[in-house]
């Protein structure tokens, strides 16, 4: 199996779990908290059809990754996923994150540049900046955190069937779009990342993007739902217009967190699009909010 070496911890390295398929311009895939790069299941094959490079790869603590106590924050995030980049000499990519994938991406071109770089894809937002602070009113209160911190430390498999239940908005899409396999498939990758990661992600969610922003200088596509119970569109995604200086920004109705799994044909409509070049389309449930 394919790993890339980004430190160590003690006697041992820290590895990256990846999986790299296809040609064509390159594609990377930085999955959200607590899933794997396989939970962009419903992205890989259109993209390769599409005539892509698809690149994916687990975040140290999640999937087949190495599960070190420390590295929990964007800044070694973003520099595993430069390891990643530079390992595989890629050039012209498209950064695509979902959940707390975003943050990789908005840190990555902030800290290291746009050399490898053509565009970047955000979905389900975290940027730009979820504590609420004197000089950030809208952001989440701290407590909010704590709490999820402390159902962590107390049980963790409950706290995730919670998550997992307003990550997909279960109660109105159970059924339809989302199957209750599905549902267990996310759980049981989840249970299996590590519990001090998990617990740790939550103070990385509290990061603050907003000098980062501005230094995106590639084109940048923004999908959000309009439901996300997880990241809300008004704390998040609709904040970002004017912080970006080159934006196409797509919302899908009714969205919960998890839009690609819920709303696939959405969600890649907007992603081919946007690589290819062309004007962003509404299709379903998506509607165009901002067309550069």
């Amino acid at each position: 199996m394919p790993f890339v070496t980004v430190g160590r911890e003690n006697s041992h390295d820290i590895d990256l779990y990846f999986e790299d398929h296809g040609n064509g311009q390159p594609v990377v895939l930085i999955h959200g908290f607590p899933l794997n790069g396989a939970s962009w299941e419903k992205q890989i094959s259109p993209l390769l059809e599409a005539g892509h490079r698809v690149i994916h790869y687990d975040r140290r603590g999640f999937g087949r990754s190495s599960q070190p106590v420390e590295g929990y924050d964007y800044d070694t995030f973003a520099a595993d996923l430069k390891v990643l980049m530079d390992r595989l000499d890629l050039s012209d990519a498209v950064l695509a994150g979902f959940s707390m994938g975003t943050g990789e991406v908005t840190r990555y071109v902030a800290s290291y540049g746009s050399e490898r770089v053509s565009k970047a894809a955000l979905f389900g937002a975290i940027p730009p900046f979820l504590l609420q602070t004197d000089d950030n009113p809208e952001g989440v209160p701290r407590d909010i955190f704590e709490g999820f911190k402390e159902a962590i430390r107390q049980d963790r498999p409950a706290f995730y069937k919670q998550f997992f239940d307003n990550f997909n908005n279960a109660d109105v899409l159970m059924g339809n779009r989302l199957s209750e396999q599905a549902w267990q498939q996310q759980f049981s990758i989840a249970i299996q990342s590590s519990a001090i990661g998990t617990l740790r992600c939550v103070d990385t969610w509290l990061t603050d993007f907003r000098d980062d922003l501005p230094k995106l200088d590639v084109p940048v596509l923004l999908v959000h739902g309009t439901a996300d119970r997880i990241l809300p569109i008004d704390v998040t995604a609709r904040r970002l217009e004017g912080l970006i200086g080159d934006l196409r920004f797509v919302e899908i109705e009714d969205g919960p967190h998890n839009i690609g799994w819920t709303h696939p044909e959405e969600v890649n409509r907007a992603l081919l699009d946007f690589i290819a070049g062309r004007e962003p389309t509404a299709v379903g449930q998506a509607r165009v909010v901002v067309a550069a």
